[in-house]
């Protein structure tokens, strides 16, 4: 809880910037939905695949968020990127339950949101030793 405490003490523009993130992970996911969306209809692709292209799509969107949300960050990058994988996460999670009509727990569901908020993490911790010096 501790730890919580310290999201609120930086500044606006560190909020901003997990916004930023959030919104590229959304534009690298819808991106590579789309042509995978392509791929199946003009290609051999088949939609046996989608479960573990969407599962790559969604890891790889919140190793960004999390890198850009910790990148400006003075410290805890780590708890930013998590903090922003699992936005992603949930965000993701209303949506699909608004597209389904309701919502049926699942281990897929789990698995997005360890995925997102453990790759948000990850991608944190890059990005607060990425930064220029």
């Amino acid at each position: 809880m501790e730890k919580l405490k310290i999201l609120g003490k930086f500044p606006k523009e560190q909020w901003m910037r997990l916004m930023v993130g959030i919104i590229m992970a959304y534009a690298i996911t819808a991106t590579a939905l789309i042509a995978t969306a392509v791929g199946i209809t003009y290609t051999g692709l088949q939609e046996t695949a989608l479960p573990i292209i969407v599962a790559i799509t969604c890891f790889v969107s919140v190793l960004v968020a999390g890198f850009d949300a910790s990148r400006k960050a003075e410290s805890n990058g780590w708890i930013w990127g998590m903090v922003a994988g699992g936005i992603y996460a949930l965000v993701l999670l209303c949506i699909v339950i608004w597209v389904s009509g309701g919502f049926v727990a699942d281990l897929r569901k789990l698995m997005l949101l360890v995925l997102a908020i453990l790759g948000g993490g990850v991608g944190g911790m890059i990005g607060i030793n990425f930064k220029k010096r």
